[in-house]
């Protein structure tokens, strides 16, 4: 059994969004082993200055960075990355299990992006849209998504 984890910059405070998160993690374990890791964010002061930006990031990213598995293969979530549709997604991570992968690592990054370091860490970078999310939404969705593509792969049925 393959693993995923999806290390993620900040706590979830919302009951809704923890059920959702619960329900998803609960579905995926019949698929895979399901890892959460939450990383503290870091408090942006209001108008602060880019340096200063670039400085929380940087913490956020140290802390991602010391949470990877060495092995895994590392794909963070970045508005700038590939876009997939549902069975492409399937398909890419599945393609990665034929390779030989078994531990995938999804990061999501905090409200001011992710630190280069761990940009440069990363072996894939996909986006769900243009838009941006926050990232308890985020979360949800890719749990969504990642359950909806093991469905895929295993012919069972699944929402169009």
């Amino acid at each position: 059994m393959s693993t995923i984890s999806i290390i993620c910059v900040g706590k979830i405070k919302e009951k809704y969004w923890n059920d959702a998160i619960s329900e998803y993690s609960k579905r995926l374990s019949r698929y895979c082993k399901l890892n959460i890791i939450e990383v503290a964010d870091e408090k942006t002061p209001d108008n602060a200055p880019a340096a200063i930006e670039e400085q929380i990031k940087k913490k956020e990213g140290d802390r991602i960075l010391q949470n990877i598995d060495q092995s895994a293969y590392v794909c963070v979530l970045a508005i700038n990355g590939k876009k997939y549709s549902s069975e492409g997604f399937s398909e890419y991570i599945s393609g990665l299990g034929v390779q030989g992968t078994n531990h995938i690592a999804f990061v999501i990054g905090g409200s001011l992006g992710l630190h280069e370091d761990v940009l440069k860490r990363a072996n894939s970078k996909i986006s769900f849209s243009d838009m941006t999310f926050p990232h308890q939404m985020m979360r949800v969705v890719l749990l969504e998504q990642i359950y909806r593509a093991y469905r895929i792969m295993h012919n069972e049925p699944y929402h169009k």
